[in-house]
Formats: structure tokens, sequence, C-alpha cells
């Protein structure tokens, strides 16, 4: 499956547009985390807990989004685009998504 955040494929044409496509996952902040977030914050720097919570998350949303991509017949996802809001004061959302189309090499 080939995802680009273009709008094109360079060597490919679009043959079909089969809709849109998501992927989403929601992540829970643990309070050992936001414990070690908030003596982070007094100092600076990076939280990795964090950084590494986000990247999962983004890896598992993009999965996500890929096997929707997969069932609806697709061989690429154009426009992907990643999208991320708070729920509550602990829980991260975490959403890709993209247009599912068909694609074939130019010749």
């Amino acid at each position: 499956m080939i995802i680009v955040t273009t709008e094109n494929i360079p060597g490919y044409r679009v043959t079909n547009v089969l809709g849109s496509t998501f992927g989403v996952v929601v992540r829970a902040r643990g309070i050992g985390g936001d414990i070690m977030a908030s003596f982070k914050g007094l100092v600076g720097g990076e939280i990795k807990q964090y950084t590494q919570m986000i990247e999962d998350g983004r890896r598992q949303a993009l999965d996500r989004m890929v096997e929707s991509a997969h069932t609806m017949g697709g061989n690429a996802v154009v426009m992907m685009r990643f999208d991320s809001g708070d729920i509550g004061s602990s829980m991260s959302e975490i959403v890709a998504y993209g247009t599912v189309v068909t694609i074939e090499p130019i010749t």
C-alpha cells in the first residue's frame, strides 16, 4: 500500500477514487507518567514517555487506516493526514485519515 500526503503519486495515475478512510486510537496517560511529566515540566525538556505514547498511537492509527483502505479495495491512500486532540484531562485521540484510491503505473 502506497501512502502519501500529496494529491498525486509520481509515476502512477489514479484509476478510481473509493472514498475516505480513517484509523483512530485513544490513549490514556497513566498516573505515573503524569507525575514524571510534572517533574520534567519544572525543569524543562522532552517528556519521553509522552513522545513514545504519541509515536505508538500514530503507528496504530496508521495501521488501522491501512486496514480500512484494504477492506475498501484500494491500493493507495492519498492526502493522508494526522489529527489529534485531548479527551478529558488524561486521554489523547489520534486519527490518521486520507482518500482511498486505486492506482496503476504510468506506462
